[in-house]
């Protein structure tokens, strides 16, 4: 009881529904912060596999199309450097990072080229690779006869820096999403 000439109090509400709606919230909030940026993320990281996708496909059309008696000659023939261009000049203007892929050198093997770039900012290594002489046996329907065909497939495993790891460590401590390889390629067969 209240000694006489002081008045009653009532309990202040700091542990009520605003103090609960707080801890709540901030539960909540790192969570939302993890969906938000994932989703992002992962939205950047396919928009990127369809843009590399364009690319290796142009670069394959293109190849296809181009003449195969210089591939014998020793070096980096101008046919697999104007594909390497191509697929350069596409990332470009897809406002990629190329990686210096423009100006990159081959390494042959065979009737394959690569080019391995890290240049201009890129968080890893690009790889392109240019195979000229790749035969795939093919069947037509009704006929028993299975034929050959010399095709050109570009392959390129591109860096990608996940931003995603930052966030994950808010939930799971030493989680580790860094840099991973997006990798794509495409096949046409050479006019030649």
């Amino acid at each position: 009881m209240p000694a006489s000439g002081q008045k009653m109090r009532r309990p202040l509400p700091v542990c009520g529904e605003r103090g609960s709606s707080l801890a709540e919230f901030a539960i909540a909030l790192p969570l939302l912060v993890v969906l938000v940026v994932g989703i992002f993320d992962f939205a950047a990281a396919f928009n990127l596999k369809q843009e590399l996708n364009n690319a290796v496909r142009e670069g394959a059309q293109f190849a296809a199309r181009q003449p195969s008696n210089d591939l014998l000659n020793s070096g980096t023939p101008a046919t697999v450097d104007a594909v390497r261009s191509l697929v350069s000049s596409y990332l470009l203007a897809a406002n990629i990072n190329d990686c210096g892929l423009g100006t990159g050198t081959a390494a042959p093997a065979g009737f394959t080229w690569i080019y391995v770039v890290s240049g201009n900012g890129c968080p890893g290594s690009l790889r392109l690779e240019i195979h000229r002489g790749v035969t795939s046996a093919e069947t037509i329907s009704g006929d028993p006869n299975t034929f050959n065909f010399v095709c050109t497939t570009v392959r390129i495993l591109y860096p990608y820096q996940w931003h995603f790891n930052s966030v994950i460590q808010l939930i799971v401590p030493g989680a580790n999403y860094g840099l991973t390889n997006i990798q794509t390629e495409a096949t046409a067969v050479n006019f030649d």
